[in-house]
């Protein structure tokens, strides 16, 4: 490639030989997350990985793909965009997770208005500290310049993720009974859902995003607001390594509680949910008085300060519960499966 380079492209607005730089500087980036399995290197046409198959009696393929959303626009705002590709990893491999499937490997697509090989880097900064959070390799991905279609500054990131699962190891909620307890996963905050409501209560374009808040326990609002999405992978790896009987996994995005509880549930049984069980984060707080936002409205729009809900066994409860904090997570005891037809109950 040290001779590939078109004037004439350049003059239209895509410099290739920037795309080279931001290569050379994302390939340590990506290296770090190789895990056993991935075969080549950075640099070839399709990202190649050799699954572990041994033990498994007949594998099945797990996929899940996904964006950031206007969440990129407070990266955008802050200058910051170290953090923002996990938010795009977490929200691929959290899917993933739901079914049983440990993800394997992950591929991004970063489009952008001009390519700045340090911004790109910093981005896939992120994209790796994600996929090494999730256990999974970096093996491709792609960056495309769209000079007339986004602002030179603008960008937009997302990405696919692949894991595995032995088909008699899926969790579909088939096996979800009456009875079971459901456990609730700590969130980091907005995660990556719900933002453009967020954007337009706090009118982010004219807001001071990096004043402390005292209602944020004198964060600021835009450090606040980027926190990344909680990858909760490992945290449900060690469950099932354990042992642990997990019946059904609803992961908490976009659509809240009313929207993604009753995805896990089947028909009759629905998700009695205690709303006094786990604390309340205090940007939701803002965010409701802010915007004036009635509650029903904030729990069919936000994560409340709960990612992810597991349903297993009354009996392994204690046993869950401690084995999650021990991985690291703040989990509660947030309800239980009890018959009925609304999917979710919130009280």
């Amino acid at each position: 490639m040290k001779n590939s380079h078109s004037a004439s492209y350049a003059a239209a607005g895509v410099d290739v030989t920037a795309g080279y730089e931001a290569v050379k500087r994302i390939k340590p980036m990506v290296e770090s997350t190789y895990i056993p399995g991935v075969m080549g290197t950075l640099g070839g046409f399709g990202g190649m990985f050799a699954p572990e198959l041994a033990g498994m009696k007949k594998p099945v393929l797990v996929s899940g793909t996904d964006g950031v959303g206007t969440k990129l626009r407070l990266a955008l705002l802050m200058n910051k965009h170290d953090t923002i590709g996990i938010d795009c990893v977490a929200m691929c491999v959290n899917d993933i997770i739901c079914g049983g499937a440990s993800p394997l490997f992950f591929l991004d697509y970063i489009a952008c208005g001009k390519n700045d090989p340090v911004r790109i880097a910093e981005i896939v900064t992120g994209i790796a500290e994600g996929c090494r959070q999730s256990e999974c390799a970096l093996v491709g991905g792609e960056t495309a310049e769209h000079p007339g279609v986004m602002p030179d500054e603008d960008y937009d990131v997302a990405g696919f993720s692949v894991g595995i699962v032995d088909e008699e190891q899926i969790i579909d909620g088939k096996r979800l009974s009456k009875g079971d307890v459901l456990i609730g996963l700590g969130s980091t905050g907005v995660h990556s859902n719900g933002f453009s409501l967020v954007r337009k209560v706090f009118d982010v374009e004219h807001a001071d995003l990096t004043a402390p808040v005292a209602e944020l326990d004198g964060k600021s609002l835009g450090e606040t607001l980027l926190t990344p999405t909680r990858i909760y992978v490992k945290a449900v790896k060690a469950l099932l390594k354990a042992g642990v009987d997990i019946h059904a996994i609803s992961h908490i995005t976009g659509g809240g509680f009313y929207e993604n509880v009753p995805r896990m549930m089947t028909d009759g049984l629905t998700a009695s949910i205690d709303l006094n069980a786990f604390p309340r984060l205090p940007i939701f707080d803002l965010i409701q008085k802010k915007g004036n936002i009635p509650e029903r409205d904030m729990y069919n729009t936000f994560n409340m300060g709960i990612g992810m809900i597991l349903a297993l066994p009354a009996e392994q409860a204690e046993q869950a519960l401690s084995l999650l904090q021990a991985a690291g997570e703040r989990a509660y005891r947030i309800g239980e499966v009890v018959a009925g037809e609304e999917g979710v109950v919130l009280e």
